[in-house]
């Protein structure tokens, strides 16, 4: 695996991906974060191997309707216009779990935050667990501790999870699953309580939206810990971060340093993509994201 793997194969991998992601976020900004999402959810269960685009079937049942994706993972569209493209371009050459890793880098990038050398190299897998997408995938309830050690089964420390979590800077959630911090954590600035209380009421409206940043929702920056610094995470297991734990310091740190955030963020997207990839002999091209060949 390398970042010019398909160098000669198809060399213009790159230019379809972005061109395919800019007119996506063009159409909808939000789309950014659901592709970043796609790529951290299909990595956290078997490894970065696009098991999480797998469409069920009668005799096959994949990811997508597990807990922490049904109704929530999107961008699948995207991928298959992306894969389209390049199927045109370099036919049976490029796996799909490689378009994911590269549209989460490009949605990142063109929303105003950092580039990186995507490593490049990974197949497909053949299967998919909806066991694993139920246990391993960290909710919005989680402890610090919690956290710390479900990263840690995937080989990433605990600074790396404070600055995948800065994904956090873009991106909508459900009320349902900020409701109970809005209503019952203590660690929470009273204003933005009451702002996001104003639409996901004590019970109904489960599926409203909030913006996950309450700043800038859809500007990749660092926003996401000056609202940590002010009490203002959405999610409990965001504001877990600054809670007077181990990870406060680097909290504050982001907050006032911008390109220190970056900087970190694609170093640890890298090693995110480094999780348990198939590579070789291991795994297919997929003709067709969402099946097995």
């Amino acid at each position: 695996m390398n970042q010019k793997f398909y160098q000669k194969t198809c060399p213009n991998l790159q230019t379809i991906v972005r061109s395919v992601v800019s007119e996506a976020l063009a159409t909808e900004a939000r789309m950014g974060a659901s592709l970043l999402r796609l790529f951290f959810h299909d990595c956290f269960v078997q490894g970065c191997d696009a098991s999480i685009l797998l469409d069920d079937t009668p005799t096959f049942t994949g990811e997508k309707t597990a807990l922490p994706n049904i109704n929530s993972v999107r961008g699948y569209e995207v991928i298959d216009a992306i894969k389209s493209q390049v199927e045109a371009s370099c036919p049976r050459t490029v796996s799909c779990a490689d378009i994911v890793a590269l549209a989460a880098r490009d949605s990142v990038n063109l929303l105003g935050g950092p580039t990186w050398n995507v490593v490049l190299g990974r197949k497909d897998a053949q299967t998919a667990s909806l066991s694993l997408a139920n246990s391993d995938l960290p909710g919005p309830g989680s402890s610090l501790s919690t956290l710390i050690s479900m990263f840690a089964a995937k080989g990433l420390s605990p600074q790396d999870m404070a600055v995948l979590s800065g994904a956090h800077t873009i991106g909508q959630s459900r009320c349902f699953l900020f409701r109970d911090r809005i209503y019952n954590d203590i660690n929470i600035n009273a204003s933005f309580a009451a702002l996001r209380q104003q639409t996901c009421p004590l019970s109904g409206g489960d599926s409203n939206l909030a913006p996950i940043d309450v700043q800038s929702p859809v500007t990749f920056d660092n926003s996401f810990y000056v609202n940590l610094v002010n009490k203002q995470g959405l999610f409990h297991s965001d504001q877990e971060l600054f809670n007077g734990g181990s990870l406060d310091s680097l909290v504050a740190q982001f907050s006032k340093d911008q390109a220190a955030f970056f900087s970190a963020f694609a170093k640890s997207m890298v090693r995110l993509g480094a999780i348990n990839t198939l590579t070789g002999k291991n795994g297919e091209i997929r003709l067709n994201c969402r099946t097995i060949n």
